[in-house]
């Protein structure tokens, strides 16, 4: 892992990202956390740390998959911390996808899709900030999900019937 390249990344995600409304305020207070943060990609920064999220769509796009979270509770999508072998936050999110999603062959659009803040006791132990970083991914026909041990359940839910504890960034 580089450091620099993940947090080089998380900038040029972020520079090149053009919300409106509230997200551009996010975009701005991430950009002010990393210009303050080199080390604001990993875990080890307990203030706060950015983190990969995967909006995984099944191949049509009617359904998205989500996890239910065992210390958050609630379904959301996909992702987590950027580790050792992890470039930039996107190939994090690709890989927090494919593990907990069990699918291969993901598709994701490299372009940032979304942003969000989360605070969390993760596993630092410690009250602690997500700020995830979304990626858009789509499965191949067919995909089956398999659970893996970071989640209660996991399953595909019709984009226009979520769960209602949903916290997921749908546009």
């Amino acid at each position: 892992m580089s450091v620099s390249s993940l947090h080089a990344s998380a900038t040029q995600l972020l520079e090149a990202w053009q919300p409106t409304g509230v997200d551009a305020s996010l975009r701005e207070a991430m950009l002010a956390f990393l210009g303050s943060a080199p080390r604001g990609c990993l875990r080890e920064h307990a203030p706060g740390h950015i983190t990969a999220s995967a909006v995984v769509f099944s191949h049509d796009e009617r359904a998205v998959l989500l996890t239910l979270h065992p210390r958050v509770g609630r379904w959301i999508q996909l992702g987590g911390h950027c580790e050792e072998g992890d470039e930039t936050v996107a190939d994090a999110a690709l890989r927090e996808a494919t593990e907990e999603s069990g699918i291969t062959d993901l598709r994701m659009d490299p372009e940032l899709y979304g942003a969000q803040a989360h605070p969390i006791t993760c596993s630092l132990g410690v009250p602690t900030r997500h700020l995830d970083l979304l990626f858009r991914i789509v499965a191949p026909p067919g995909a089956v999900p398999i659970r893996s041990h970071e989640s209660t359940d996991l399953r595909w839910w019709p984009v226009d019937a979520l769960p209602d504890n949903a916290d997921v960034l749908l546009h």
